[in-house]
């Protein structure tokens, strides 16, 4: 196996210049890049990682907070991760499981520069506690978060909420019930309030009874609608927190014999793989671009250059299901 020296000497470049190669600095012309690690290739040389991170005053690694995994976390996290890596950069997961403890083990990680900086997918930690540790290197989150000091790349899920609304309403649905997620979450709440707003310039019902919170899943879904099928007072449409609950209320729709989209309409949120393959109308959360602007967030302090954001908007995608 090859030393740093041994690869100067073959390339018959400097080892600050060797060196600039390993750590990607643009400070390279693009021939003498080609030509050393060509040479890395044929002799087999491995880098050393925590020289490489001495040189640089960096781990090349990127921390990853989240309280659990599904679908919806490992596509972001997919994004994130490809991107990262075009970088040069590594990713490292810290799943808490909702402990508080357990999650500030990633800041104190980011404290003690074992990762330079943290994205945050789910956090349970309030935010005056996640801030404190800004000071230690830079902090994103997708997590929708109101505080000056953690940016977000969440968008506004009024605007995709009432997306969704406007499209219900000019169906012919006037009844209209809400599956929302986590009841105390800044995005429960911007859907709750499309949902007043969009109801009232209708003039049409705001049933608080059809609030529905923590439902996340198929199983929450289909428990939903059975809950409804009891009631003698039953909604024409649902609007879901995720494509997950569409699943479930249209799987229990079916088993209850009811006209999807006749009976019940029922509109999804993310735009999933599940949503195409079962034909659910739902709104597309772009989330490849969302993970996309986390790292160029990020990249002021990891790269030393601001990096342009690119714009982002919801979409409805209209399926059998309305």
């Amino acid at each position: 196996m090859s030393t740093l020296d041994e690869i100067a000497k073959l390339s018959g470049f400097s080892k600050a210049t060797v060196s600039r190669v390993l750590s990607q600095s643009p400070h390279v012309s693009k021939e003498t890049r080609e030509k050393i690690l060509a040479i890395m290739k044929e002799t087999d040389y491995v880098p050393n990682r925590n020289a490489i991170s001495l040189s640089k005053g960096q781990t090349q690694q990127i921390g990853m907070i989240t309280m659990d995994l599904n679908e919806l976390i490992l596509s972001f996290m997919n994004s994130f991760v490809e991107i990262s890596g075009r970088y040069g950069y590594q990713t490292i997961i810290y799943t808490t499981g909702g402990d508080k403890q357990k999650e500030l083990q990633a800041f104190e990680d980011l404290k003690m520069k074992r990762v330079d900086a943290l994205l945050i997918l789910t956090s349970v930690n309030e935010q005056n506690v996640i801030s404190s540790y800004c000071k230690y290197g830079p902090i994103v989150s997708w997590q929708r978060m109101d505080h000056p000091d953690i940016p977000s790349v969440a968008m506004n899920q009024y605007d995709g909420y009432a997306l969704a609304l406007e499209h219900l309403i000019a169906r012919g649905y006037k009844r209209i019930a809400n599956a929302f997620g986590r009841p105390s979450s800044i995005n429960t709440q911007s859907r709750r309030l499309a949902y007043e707003h969009i109801m009232t310039k209708y003039n049409l019902p705001v049933v608080e009874n059809w609030y529905y919170s923590t439902i996340y899943s198929i199983h929450d879904g289909e428990q939903l609608l059975r809950t409804l099928m009891d009631e003698t007072d039953r909604p024409d449409a649902i609007l879901c927190s995720n494509d997950l609950v569409a699943a479930g209320i249209l799987s229990e729709a079916r088993r209850q014999k009811l006209d999807v989209p006749r009976d019940l309409a029922i509109v999804g949120f993310d735009h999933s793989e599940l949503s195409r393959t079962l034909g659910i109308t739902t709104i597309l959360n772009p989330i490849a671009g969302q993970a996309e602007n986390a790292f160029l967030l990020l990249a002021p302090v990891l790269l030393g250059r601001e990096m342009e954001l690119q714009p982002l908007s919801f979409q409805l995608i209209q399926r059998e299901t309305t």
